[in-house]
């Protein structure tokens, strides 16, 4: 199967496109990763009211949400496609270690297109998963912008 990163984003929905443009109708995994605990989240697990558990399985049940209309939409696009998730950070550690888990051919994985400037500073997933993957990564890049 190719491994499919889906976050809901029009860039992760424009990777569905292009995988299925590149790679024909075939089986794919379609994957959002979740953070255990948003910055946020962790400030309120220190209350004795909220144990942290519950915003893994908060979290969790998000990112199933997403990789389910993620799915759909590769299902829509040709594949035989199901949704997956993980619970892992950094991100990319979940992205490698499912794609190690059903020995995806390739992962595929929209891109922002982010500046040298932003990307120093909120980091690149795809860069990351294409550093540390150990098979091909194709990374889509936004739309041209034809003004």
């Amino acid at each position: 199967p190719i491994l499919i990163c889906y976050d809901g984003s029009p860039d992760a929905a424009r990777g569905i496109e292009a995988a299925a443009a590149l790679f024909g109708a075939r089986r794919a995994v379609v994957l959002n990763v979740a953070v255990p605990m948003t910055a946020t989240e962790s400030v309120a697990a220190i209350s004795p009211v909220v144990p942290a558990a519950a915003f893994e399985e908060i979290n969790t049940e998000d990112a199933g949400t997403v990789a389910a209309r993620g799915a759909e939409l590769a299902r829509a696009s040709g594949f035989e496609a199901e949704a997956r998730t993980a619970l892992e950070t950094p991100t990319w550690q979940g992205v490698v270690d499912v794609a190690d888990e059903v020995g995806a051919a390739a992962i595929v994985i929209g891109s922002r297109g982010l500046d040298q400037l932003h990307e120093a500073f909120e980091g690149s997933l795809s860069h990351q998963v294409a550093a540390h993957a150990g098979r091909p990564v194709l990374v889509v890049p936004p739309p041209h912008d034809e003004r």
